[in-house]
């Protein structure tokens, strides 16, 4: 078996890859974690994984997957469209329509599984894919339960600035710019994307990154969790559909069923996550992570709070 993730394979898991198309046809790319010793008849509560904002399987999510299939959970951690080993075109489009759909589509795939219970499957949403597991909750009743850990309002910060600070005129002058960006895109044929993390990771964070930045690139940039398909930003005209797609607009229809926020105590990201657990409606919880930096939920094992979440979803998928 040629394993590429970022973390080692535990030995109380059966890992097999799997795929599956979501409503727009896009065939999607997931690793999934069963717990070792199924057999019989048993039917397992299931868990739809997301990746951190421009990460991939391998990384995060994967270590989310498989650490509750070690607690007795059939966990899948997936890649969303136009990223990572998925399919759709152009690459590296971010739509956040299309990226809550896929959370949808992850529970279409693990609901007609024989060893699931189909009355029993929740979500969890790490980073960015924290808000999209919440805007498919908001229409999908199958999603009995949902986590986020270290979320990104990506709609919120791309249309508002980072903390809110961007203001009208700004606002203006940017979505003139991305409309300028059409033409060029259409005229070559294909759309502009940033440059990203480097194919091999470095030794150091680079000189001149911001605070923020220069977290992420400890992250996907150095060996901590670089992985080759972790590319970074997505296409420039993806920040256009944000603008026009708020992801929190009907959190507080989720109510009956449950949320659980998690977030670091440290994490530069906070806000979000206090401001959408404002938003909910009851059952809902908040879960600081004492010392945690928004990266630290990604993978530090020590830190990231499983059993917590294990019980969570032990009493709300039962």
């Amino acid at each position: 078996m040629n394993w590429d993730k970022t973390f080692k394979l535990s030995d109380k898991v059966v890992y097999e890859k799997v795929s599956y198309t979501n409503r727009y046809g896009i065939t999607l790319s997931a690793d999934m974690y069963v717990p070792k010793g199924n057999g019989g008849n048993k039917r397992y509560p299931a868990l739809v994984v997301g990746t951190p904002y421009g990460g991939v399987k391998e990384q995060g999510a994967g270590i989310y997957a498989q650490a509750m299939a070690e607690r007795g959970f059939v966990a899948m951690a997936f890649d969303e469209s136009f990223n990572g080993e998925s399919g759709g075109e152009p690459r590296h489009i971010s739509s956040p329509e299309i990226f809550a759909e896929d959370f949808s589509a992850g529970v279409d795939f693990l609901g007609t599984r024989p060893f699931v219970d189909r009355n029993r499957i929740g979500v969890i949403g790490i980073c960015g894919s924290g808000a999209f597991a919440l805007k498919a909750a908001q229409v999908d009743h199958r999603i009995k339960a949902i986590v986020t850990a270290s979320m990104y309002d990506m709609s919120r910060v791309i249309r508002n600035g980072w903390q809110d600070g961007m203001t009208a005129e700004q606002r203006s002058a940017l979505l003139d710019q991305l409309g300028e960006q059409r033409w060029k895109d259409f005229e070559k044929g294909s759309p502009e994307l940033p440059q990203g993390f480097p194919d091999k990771p470095t030794a150091s964070i680079p000189e001149g990154l911001d605070p923020i930045s220069s977290e992420f690139w400890e992250y996907y940039g150095m060996a901590r969790g670089h992985h080759p398909r972790s590319h970074g930003p997505f296409t420039k005209t993806s920040d256009l559909a944000f603008m026009n797609f708020p992801l929190m607009n009907f959190v507080d229809t989720i109510s009956p069923r449950p949320i659980l926020f998690i977030m670091g105590e440290k994490a530069h990201s906070r806000y979000f996550t206090e401001d959408a657990f404002k938003q909910a409606a009851e059952p809902k919880e908040l879960y600081i992570v004492p010392g945690a930096r928004h990266i630290d939920l990604y993978d530090r094992v020590d830190m990231i709070p499983f059993d917590k979440m294990s019980d969570f979803f032990g009493k709300a998928l039962k």
